[in-house]
């Protein structure tokens, strides 16, 4: 089972082309089938990987400049190296589900066979939900805490109390973020990778 991703620019007849700013920034992400450009403003990948799927979802969430078709199933083997080359029940579902995307909640849609899509596709909602609502302050906070640094470390990079960070962290909804990441991580694994039988933990839900 893999993931097909089908990201149509939104906004582009008015607006710079982002599809090169966008290839740059994931060029290193780890693929089954590189993203490229499709035609137009529309780009194309697919992904094996839960942890590479929610790091690209985040980013694309974040900046909300695309719609975004997330296509579950099985394709053509083998894959081609570049994904605009592939074909296959994924591919198809990704085109139904940016097609979507366009007149759906936060622009994008899951679609696919497993009964984790449609669970998949409302933690992304939630999650974007979460991004929509965050400031620009609280946007400063969330990235010095993803970064590593305490709110005590926070507060005195910004010259503010470590009880003003907090509060805008709440504010910000960090902790909300955390969790709907998390979930969408273990949905994703659920689709992307086999079940172990032998692992009694394989199907828990995260804590």
């Amino acid at each position: 089972m893999l993931a097909v991703l089908t990201l149509d620019q939104r906004g582009s007849r008015v607006g710079p082309d982002r599809v090169p700013a966008l290839l740059e920034r994931i060029a290193s992400l780890p693929v089954a089938a590189r993203f490229a450009r499709t035609a137009g403003d529309e780009v194309q990948g697919v992904l094996d990987s839960p942890d590479a799927l929610v790091d690209l979802l985040g980013g694309l969430l974040r900046s909300a400049q695309w719609n975004v078709g997330i296509g579950l199933g099985e394709v053509e083997q083998p894959l081609p190296v570049e994904a605009p080359a592939g074909r296959g029940e994924a591919y198809l579902a990704a085109r139904a589900a940016v097609t979507a995307a366009k007149s759906s909640p936060w622009r994008l849609r899951v679609v696919g066979e497993p009964p984790e899509a449609r669970s998949l596709e409302t933690t992304l909602w939630l999650w974007a939900a979460v991004l929509h609502r965050r400031t620009e302050r609280g946007w400063e906070v969330a990235d010095l805490a993803a970064a590593g640094s305490t709110y005590a470390e926070i507060g005195e990079r910004l010259g503010i109390s470590q009880s003003a960070v907090s509060q805008r962290a709440q504010a910000a909804g960090i902790v909300e973020e955390r969790r709907a990441r998390e979930l969408a991580g273990w949905l994703a694994a659920r689709v992307l990778t086999p079940a172990d039988p032998a692992d009694p933990g394989a199907q828990g839900a995260p804590s």
